[in-house]
């Protein structure tokens, strides 16, 4: 097996070469190979080099990368890390990890030093109180030691920590040197703002006469690097959550002095340690892109509504479903549709060199009208894309600014809002029921412009969650007399009463939220481009599912504006994707499991075959429609195909997911190995991403770099951070943000979501 899939490797690697004269020929798969191995390799010693010098992590003083050759060709065929001190060998994959499982958690048998983690050190007991005769002495140093816990607070609770303390005053231990003592209470000029700079005086009196004696554990330089290092990723992973001025926190400092760590400095994190941390992760993640014989460019960040300062993402998608972050691109408002093109391809040469063809396609968040357009006419091998979440949430903003329904809902609830806020009578009513209804009282809110989707979603939300209160008010005594007075209020109370209001803003509500569900769905999972077809055929039918629930009498004008956007977002890489994935196979009264093509529409047919011959040379066009109409009639054998598309349980989420992404890739790279040009075609077309969103920076990057008038050194830093960050969350699968994350930790209210009753109306008090 292993023999045919090299094989066919090399095969697909020629025949890319037999592609139109204007694209350069490709390099053979062992030349790939080997320039990647050897580039991995020496990478890897320049890496450790520097920590030998005392510029690095400390695990490379035990771990040297080896370069493995083939013994038949003499090519290399691996790189490995080597433990100087047991001779083991790893993967070279991670070193860092590699250095965590084996040295730091004690298997390595020769690696005598093993630091301790800082949390088990014991600290020693306090120091026995002075023995002393004088009972004066007994209490001056009782009153001390009252007094600085009463500025203190937190020493009472020293016990219950088992932590020793940095510092406390012993009053008696001044006597004869320091007349104050004397008294019968301790007197200080400054009160008791002076007990602190007191003991830190007693504190280096005592360093002076007994220099090698601490309170604190001497830690080995191995534990020291070690606790450092942990805390340099932390604070360069959290990009920007973590403030570096924070690094001389007085409070951290204490902290770190207590548990035997030096004092750190902010400077020394933003420059040598940053750097370090920077060109290691720069070596792994250059290491997985040319270990890969194909990839796709990911771009998000050129479509947002505020104009001023904004981050453009570039990131690396891999077949194997991992993704690695590229660089930061910092705009400044809009740019036009040739910048982003120069940006996008500077981004494929700059990774590729000579053989921009590892370069399957790019997908965007914008300017697929234009810049992706005209890579893919230049370049006949791209298949570029469009976003799909930036789709769903263009088709909110459509059916906001297009439909007269969403128009009226919006214009209707505003005036009710305002005429409830500018009322006092008619608010304090409102108060009153929500405090009796929902178990709070707050003021609706009225936004400043309603023709945008949050805004507009922000309003619907807050007239039916207040809805029971609101239709309370108008049947209230004391208000019916201000309903009575004036038109407007007439007005209002009998658009209350009427049903048909709520069911119109019910509805309007509903297809929102169907649909921002949808995209949110979409960012958190990332699909892959086999999954558009059916994610718009889903939106489809629920869209008619709504229809018929709120018998919405503009059913014709939101199919066309879906249609409409269906069509700007639509590429013939759907249709075929589709086709060629195996995870989409269906089984046949026969028991075959044969491509969808029945799901397609003539057009989608057609696209298929042109998609295909235009990713192979010419002179393979024949033998790939021959291999495609194989395909279409016999399948895939049921075995594989069922082992492709068996789930399993999420243990997070609890939904069913498919067991292993991978598999659909590695069916064709395998056992369907014989659909020479077709596979080659399904191996680059089914893993690209069809979402370009997935990793959001945190906004005090973006407030550090404008604050510096973007100074050279100050975007660098920023660079580095953002690239250290991003690729640390993709290793995690962390897509998450951390403002975000504790935006909604604030908004639970004990621990429990608030959550919209499903019964929004009342009917029976209308």
């Amino acid at each position: 097996m292993a023999t045919t899939t090299n094989a066919t490797t090399a095969t697909q690697q020629q025949t890319q070469t037999q592609s139109p004269s204007q694209q350069p020929p490709l390099p053979s798969a062992e030349e790939l190979a080997t320039k990647a191995l050897q580039k991995r390799y020496e990478g890897l010693m320049m890496v450790r080099t520097k920590a030998v010098k005392g510029k690095g992590a400390w695990y490379w003083s035990h771990l040297e990368p080896i370069l493995l050759h083939n013994t038949d060709t003499g090519f290399p065929k691996a790189v490995k890390l080597r433990c100087s001190l047991c001779d083991a060998v790893f993967s070279a994959s991670n070193p860092s990890r590699t250095a965590s499982e084996h040295l730091k958690r004690g298997t390595c048998p020769n690696f005598n030093s093993l630091p301790k983690p800082i949390s088990t050190i014991s600290p020693p007991p306090p120091p026995p109180p002075p023995q002393t005769t004088s009972s004066s002495h007994r209490k001056r140093n009782s009153s001390a030691v009252e007094a600085l816990n009463h500025h203190h607070p937190h020493h009472h609770h020293q016990g219950s920590y088992n932590v020793t303390p940095l510092s406390v005053v012993d009053p008696s231990r001044f006597c004869g040197q320091f007349p104050v003592t004397q008294q019968p209470h301790l007197m200080l000029s400054g009160g008791k703002d002076d007990l602190g700079p007191l003991a830190m005086l007693e504190d280096s009196v005592k360093k002076l006469k007994s220099p090698k004696t601490s309170q604190t554990q001497n830690l080995s330089k191995a534990q020291i690097d070690s606790a450092l290092d942990s805390l340099s990723d932390w604070v360069f992973e959290s990009c920007g959550s973590v403030s570096l001025s924070g690094l001389e926190h007085p409070k951290l400092r204490a902290f770190l002095t207590q548990v035997g760590l030096p004092i750190i400095s902010r400077r020394d994190f933003v420059t040598g340690r940053l750097d370090l941390k920077y060109e290691d992760s720069r070596a792994e993640a250059e290491s997985r892109i040319h270990d890969a014989m194909f990839f796709q460019i990911a771009s998000d960040g050129w479509k947002f509504e505020n104009s001023g300062e904004n981050l453009v993402n570039l990131i690396v998608n891999l077949p194997n479903g991992t993704s690695l972050y590229r660089r930061a691109v910092f705009v400044n408002g809009a740019v036009p549709s040739n910048y982003a093109e120069e940006v996008l391809w500077e981004t494929v040469r700059g990774i590729c060199g000579n053989s921009p063809q590892r370069c399957v396609g790019i997908v965007s968040d914008r300017f697929m009208s234009k810049a992706l357009r005209n890579l893919e006419s230049q370049h006949q091998w791209m298949v570029n894309l469009s976003c799909q979440f930036q789709g769903f949430n263009s088709l909110i903003q459509d059916f906001v600014k297009e439909l007269p329904l969403f128009k009226s809902v919006s214009q209707s609830c505003s005036r009710l809002v305002n005429f409830v806020n500018s009322t006092v009578q008619i608010r304090n009513a409102v108060c009153k029921y929500q405090l009796q209804e929902q178990g709070e009282t707050r003021m609706l809110h009225l936004p400043l412009d309603s023709s945008l989707f949050e805004p507009l979603y922000n309003l619907l939300e807050d007239v039916l969650s207040s809805a029971r209160a609101i239709q309370l008010v108008m049947h209230d005594e004391v208000c019916k007399a201000v309903l009575m007075e004036d038109h407007m209020a007439r007005e209002v109370g009998e658009m209350v009463g009427d049903v048909g209001f709520w069911n119109e803003v019910e509805a309007v509500y509903s297809l929102l939220k169907l649909v921002k569900e949808m995209a949110r769905r979409i960012e958190e999972e990332r699909p892959l481009v086999g999954q558009c077809l059916p994610l718009w055929d889903e939106l489809r039918s629920k869209i008619k599912d709504w229809y018929a629930k709120f018998n919405v009498v503009e059913e014709r004008q939101v199919e066309k504006i879906v249609e409409r956007r269906f069509k700007k977002s639509y590429h013939p890489a759907w249709a075929a994707a589709f086709i060629l994935d195996p995870l989409y196979l269906i089984r046949d009264s026969s028991g075959k499991y044969l491509p969808p093509f029945k799901c397609l529409s003539p057009e989608q047919e057609k696209d298929v075959d042109k998609l295909i011959t235009r990713l192979v040379s010419r002179d393979e066009a024949h033998i790939a429609m021959m291999e495609l109409m194989k395909w279409r009639t016999e399948g895939l054998d049921p075995v594989y195909a069922r082992a492709v598309q068996m789930k399993e349980r999420d243990p997070v989420s609890g939904k069913m997911r498919i067991a292993n992404p991978q598999s659909s890739r590695l069916v064709w790279e395998t056992y369907l190995s014989e659909f020479r040009s077709l596979g080659r075609v399904a191996v680059r077309l089914i893993f690209l991403h069809a979402t370009s969103c997935g990793f959001k920076c945190n906004s005090s990057v973006l407030r550090w770099v404008n604050s510096h008038g973007r100074s050279r050194a100050a975007v660098d830093r920023a660079q580095k951070l953002i690239f250290i960050s991003a690729n640390s969350k993709f290793e995690r699968r962390d897509f998450s943000n951390e403002e975000e994350r504790d935006a909604e930790l604030l908004a639970m209210a004990n621990g429990e979501d608030d959550v919209l009753n499903d019964v929004l109306i009342d009917t029976s008090s209308v």
